[in-house]
């Protein structure tokens, strides 16, 4: 008798977990629904929402930066960050030389060695790699500090998309001898001078 009563507490604790179990599936997946028949009907009857968000989602740069700010203020630590940063030893720590600087399209023009190896100017996070007009084989850099720094004309890139360079490291060659650097906070290009003469 003592058996049965509890065979029988314990078979309803299992059904009860189940049963909150199923419940609890089911609304994800109706939530789910809801929210993808919500952006499909916004997607078919608003041009504006769809090219806004094929413009956020292709063709804008998650900000890392303000994860790491996020971090510090809200939670008062971004040890998760610090820990992806320390993860990775430089094997490369250069200071950037040039001889020449001119003015260049949204940036500047500088004259180094042949094959010169292109260090990193800020630590941060690989954003882009590829052609971008005017300035040949890029390499976007998406800095701690919320600069974006663009590497162009290069070559031999060592480094792949999303990887978290240190400040210094090795990210290419120069093709002949001209670096083109270009600087972007909030998506509007900057002056180079200011960056450029803090490194």
């Amino acid at each position: 008798m003592v058996e049965s009563k509890f065979m029988k507490k314990k078979k309803k604790q299992k059904q009860d977990k189940m049963i909150n179990f199923i419940h609890h599936y089911i609304t994800k997946v109706l939530v789910t629904i809801i929210v993808l028949l919500l952006l499909l009907i916004a997607f078919k009857w608003n041009i504006t929402f769809k090219q806004q968000f094929n413009q956020y989602v292709y063709h804008t740069n998650f900000p890392f930066s303000r994860v790491k700010e996020f971090f510090k203020k809200y939670i008062k630590s971004d040890a998760a960050l610090q820990k992806i940063e320390k993860e990775e030893t430089p094997v490369f720590e250069e200071k950037l030389s040039y001889s020449k600087e001119s003015l260049y399209q949204d940036g500047v023009a500088l004259t180094v060695s042949k094959n010169y190896m292109i260090p990193s100017l800020e630590s941060g996070i690989i954003v882009f790699i590829g052609e971008k007009e005017q300035y040949n084989q890029t390499i976007i850099v998406q800095g701690m500090n919320g600069v974006d720094v663009w590497y162009g004309n290069v070559q031999n890139v060592s480094v792949k998309l999303y990887d978290y360079v240190e400040k210094g490291s090795f990210l290419g060659e120069t093709k002949e001898k001209t670096l083109y650097l270009a600087f972007q906070k909030d998506g509007k290009f900057a002056n180079y001078k200011d960056y450029l003469k803090q490194n």
